[in-house]
């Protein structure tokens, strides 16, 4: 019995001994990111930047963190000390907020995007909302926008209402949204008859209806300001990335979504 036992724990013994040394060697072997950067991003990005994160980690082993949401409420958590690295801002006041209070590396500062701000509508409104205008008639029951206060979006929107004299008429028709995605959504979803989002935005419409792009002049520009944060612990790692946006590759992932490079 222990002739036949013997050979058979020693066979089983040298199994694991081989498992535990092929287990060994592929944790020595593997090489893991190195830098984890945190970028804080405006939301209208979100579809360009995740993009362009897939091509980044064919050069890098970086891990991307990215926290898309509206430019205000990235700028106050950034000037309450909440982990980022690199900024991309949908707005120039944001943005001139933090370099005045001496968070971003000011030499690092730049205008990367510019973006065109756009009426859309649900399909079943499609043939009553033609322009602007039909914003005040009966036809139409809610109209969203962003959150003026926080969302850039938000403000050209009402911008360019009051400049177009309807902004006075509408008021009891808006629904304000969180950032300019829930602006689309809501369109989207039927949840409200027409939305003001961006160029970008509206190339995302599902069952939505592009209306017009709003005059140019009726509101401020829309720019978008990037900068490396000067408490960074990762500067160096986000310098690299920052560089990456302005390469070839991702201008052209950004005009495909609708931006203007600038």
């Amino acid at each position: 019995m222990e002739k036949i036992r013997l050979p058979w724990i020693l066979s089983l013994l040298f199994v694991f001994l081989l498992a535990g040394c092929g287990g060994q060697g592929e944790e020595i072997t593997v090489e893991g990111p190195t830098d984890e950067v945190n970028i804080s991003a405006a939301a209208s990005l979100t579809d360009a930047l995740t993009e362009i994160q897939k091509e980044y980690v064919k050069e890098s082993n970086t891990i991307l963190q990215f926290n898309f949401a509206a430019s205000g409420v990235l700028q106050k958590q950034i000037s309450e000390g909440a982990p980022c690295d690199l900024f991309l801002s949908a707005s120039k006041a944001h943005m001139d907020a933090l370099e005045e209070a001496g968070l971003i590396v000011a030499d690092s500062r730049k205008n990367m995007l510019g973006n065109t701000m756009t009426l859309v509508t649900t399909a079943e409104k499609a043939e009553t909302v033609k322009g602007y205008e039909a914003l005040a008639t009966v036809g139409v029951a809610s109209i969203s926008i962003g959150t003026p206060e926080s969302v850039p979006a938000g403000k050209y929107a009402q911008q360019s209402l009051e400049n177009l004299g309807v902004w006075n008429q509408i008021q009891d028709k808006i629904v304000f949204a969180k950032d300019v995605k829930q602006v689309l959504e809501y369109v989207d979803t039927g949840n409200v008859d027409c939305g003001l989002v961006y160029k970008s935005d509206s190339l995302a419409m599902e069952t939505g209806v592009f209306v017009m792009n709003m005059p140019e002049d009726s509101h401020d520009p829309i720019v978008y300001p990037a900068a490396l944060i000067k408490d960074s612990s990762e500067r160096e790692a986000a310098a690299k990335f920052y560089e990456f946006l302005q390469k070839e590759y991702a201008k052209g992932v950004f005009e495909k979504y609708g931006f203007t490079v600038l």
